[in-house]
């Protein structure tokens, strides 16, 4: 019987120094669970109890994520950490290959911010996208 091979999309280790930033979800963005990652960014946490119970569901989160997202060159955690870090100035979208966009990011200050939550909430899609297109 064949086993299905596995991915690994998302790094542990990154969930784990985002999660230093988890009363922000950073992490919960980064495993593809914005609404939660929301929920963390205007409750720190949920008032830092959920953001030290995640210290725990991080292995499964990272697994969740492996199983969802498409694996290929463009990767995961490069893109999340240049969004993460440096995200105002639009490097996550030049590594995507979108350009314009990544102008406009790097002259608005990541479109006044309001860009980069948009990328924290689609970020794993336009990753998975572009996998999808030169797999």
């Amino acid at each position: 019987m064949n086993s299905p091979v596995h991915q690994d999309t998302h790094s542990i280790a990154i969930g784990y120094i985002l999660w230093i930033f988890g009363f922000m979800g950073a992490h919960r963005f980064y495993y593809g669970k914005p609404i939660s990652g929301t929920i963390w960014f205007f409750t720190f946490g949920l008032l830092f109890v959920g953001w030290i119970i995640d210290l725990f569901l991080i292995p499964g989160m990272d697994r969740d994520a492996d199983r969802r997202f498409i694996e290929g060159p463009a990767n995961y955690t490069v893109g999340w950490v240049l969004l993460t870090f440096l995200g105002v100035f639009g490097l996550h979208r030049f590594y995507l290959g979108k350009w314009i966009t990544g102008i406009i990011w790097l002259l608005t200050g990541g479109l006044f911010l309001l860009g980069i939550l948009y990328d924290y909430w689609t970020l794993n899609e336009q990753i998975a996208t572009r996998n999808r297109i030169f797999q």
